[in-house]
């Protein structure tokens, strides 16, 4: 057994947070692409069979009102706030992540309108994932804003007094990049406008502290470190203070202040309510209802420390059995500025990717040349760490 080995066994041992592995359904594959789609919970299936065999089966329209159907998008909202570093009442869950950023954008800039005019500005993250690029152009088409995409860091120089919103990752999806929210978020309030983070690779792996750090409106999935499972629903975070004033480009039947009553005319519901749209995705929100259940007692600092130890481990192991010069790490270095994966380029990513998967360890493949690796501290250990390493070293030695 090598060196790394044996240290992957100390540390696992050691590991605070090595009991909520029983809680997931895993094998012996390694799998490192929870920053796509997380594990399953072992609760969820005996949740879903009794919401479809009991409550829509035997008890039918009765459940929304007897199994809480009609309150689930903010009670669940309110499980995901202590993950984000939010008070209770701001968080609606429903629909998509893109869904989310539209409502949320275009809600800014109305919301910007309200402060005084001359704000037709809107600036995006320029390596955000393409779908949040694709709809802040159309936000900025529908409310006549000029749409500028630059980098995060380029974002205290650009943000003026024409700016309405900003539009940003708290995590780069390709390299893993953690950006400084904090301080992003201050210079975006200190030139009047209004910031809107997109938290999808970022919670339920690291503090985020919304409320903290006043952040304006936050949209996130919940398939990936919150292990909802596929297209479970996203949310929107507005912030309490301004949830008076949101207005929502997507005003539907359920964000009514008076649902069932049916008026022609438009009449928002008070407080996080107002982000809904349509009827709620009830197998899938149920289920992500049951998933979060293994947040229950785990302390999200704890979480972002195992997160620092798995990928610090990870690079120390590709550095290790990985024959030099075959990767270059993309992910940066300092703990700051990491978020919970690691992006490895290399020149012939695609193939290695399926070699790896084809010998047991799982991440993803990122065109045209990146190989990404996940760390979920929930379920991925050391000894899973120093495997995907050392098998990864093996494919390219």
């Amino acid at each position: 057994m090598s060196e790394l080995a044996v240290r992957a066994e100390k540390l696992d041992a050691a590991d605070e947070l090595v009991g909520l592995r029983s809680q997931f359904v895993l094998d012996e594959v390694v799998y490192l692409d929870g920053n796509s789609l997380g594990a399953l919970p072992v609760g969820v299936p005996g949740r879903v069979e009794d919401v479809v065999r009991r409550q829509w089966g035997e008890l039918r329209i009765r459940s929304w009102e007897e199994s809480g159907w009609w309150t689930a998008p903010e009670r669940i909202g309110d499980r995901i706030a202590p993950l984000v570093g939010a008070a209770p009442g701001q968080i609606v869950v429903g629909d998509s992540t893109s869904v989310n950023v539209f409502k949320a954008l275009v809600g800014a800039v109305r919301l910007a309108e309200g402060n005084g005019g001359g704000r037709d500005e809107i600036l995006v993250d320029a390596t955000t994932f393409p779908t949040d690029g694709y709809i802040a152009a159309s936000a900025a088409r529908l409310t006549g804003c000029e749409l500028r995409p630059l980098e995060p860091a380029e974002v205290p120089g650009a943000v003026g007094p024409r700016t309405a919103a900003v539009l940003l990752n708290h995590v780069d999806y390709r390299t893993g990049r953690l950006h400084d929210l904090p301080g992003l978020t201050s210079a975006i309030h200190d030139a009047g406008a209004l910031a809107v983070w997109d938290l999808c690779h970022s919670a339920g792996a690291l503090p985020v502290g919304l409320d903290a750090h006043g952040v304006d409106l936050a949209v996130g999935c919940t398939y990936k470190y919150l292990n909802g499972g596929p297209g479970s629903p996203a949310y929107l975070y507005v912030r309490s203070d301004l949830q008076s004033r949101f207005d929502s480009p997507l005003p539907g039947w359920n964000s009514h202040a008076d649902p069932f009553g049916m008026s022609p005319s438009y009449a928002p519901a008070p407080g996080a309510l107002r982000g809904r749209v349509g009827t709620p995705d009830i197998l899938s929100m149920l289920a992500l209802e049951a998933a979060l259940e293994v947040w229950d007692g785990v302390s999200i600092d704890s979480v972002r420390a195992k997160s620092l130890a798995l990928t610090d481990f990870f690079l120390e192991c590709v550095s290790a059995y990985v024959p030099e010069g075959r990767v270059e790490s993309l992910t940066p270095s300092a703990h700051a500025e990491r978020g919970s994966q690691v992006a490895l380029r290399c020149a012939d990513a695609g193939a290695v990717m399926e070699r790896l998967i084809a010998r047991g360890v799982v991440g993803d493949f990122r065109h045209p040349d990146v190989l990404r690796f996940g760390f979920t501290p929930l379920y991925v250990g050391f000894g899973d760490v120093e495997r995907a390493a050392r098998v990864l070293g093996e494919v390219l030695g």
